[in-house]
């Protein structure tokens, strides 16, 4: 479900939230699905639980997951296709953002990296 990657420089509370908020988007993880609890996913993980504490209140605060008292975590009910597009439209840009600035760190141009995007996309989706 989740992955953390330690050498990222994200934090890992905001990894775990963009996990999840992803597996949404993606409809992987829909309404009512329950999470795992906060210590569950903690040692699953390997990390202190005040940690995934953190991107679950992240993630209440949004809306997006709700707790109820002695059951559990749950996927809130349905976002409205506006959020759902909005969270999958962040993450696209993550994840451009992220092979951009490592293709950067590798020394490439501006102009190199947007030729190889361009034909890459056209080469893919002729």
């Amino acid at each position: 479900m989740v992955r953390i990657d330690p050498v990222s420089r994200m934090p890992i509370y905001a990894q775990i939230v963009e996990q999840i908020k992803a597996q949404i988007a993606a409809g992987q993880l829909t309404p009512g699905h329950q999470l795992p609890t906060i210590r569950q996913l903690a040692a699953d993980l390997r990390i202190n639980f005040n940690t995934v504490g953190r991107a679950y209140l992240e993630l209440e605060r949004e809306g997006l997951i709700s707790t109820q008292r002695g059951r559990g975590t749950f996927i809130a009910d349905s976002p409205e296709e506006e959020a759902l597009a909005k969270m999958r439209d962040e993450k696209m840009a993550l994840i451009i953002a992220t092979a951009i600035e490592e293709l950067f760190n590798l020394g490439y141009s501006r102009q190199e990296v947007e030729t190889v995007f361009y034909t890459t996309i056209e080469e893919t989706y002729k």
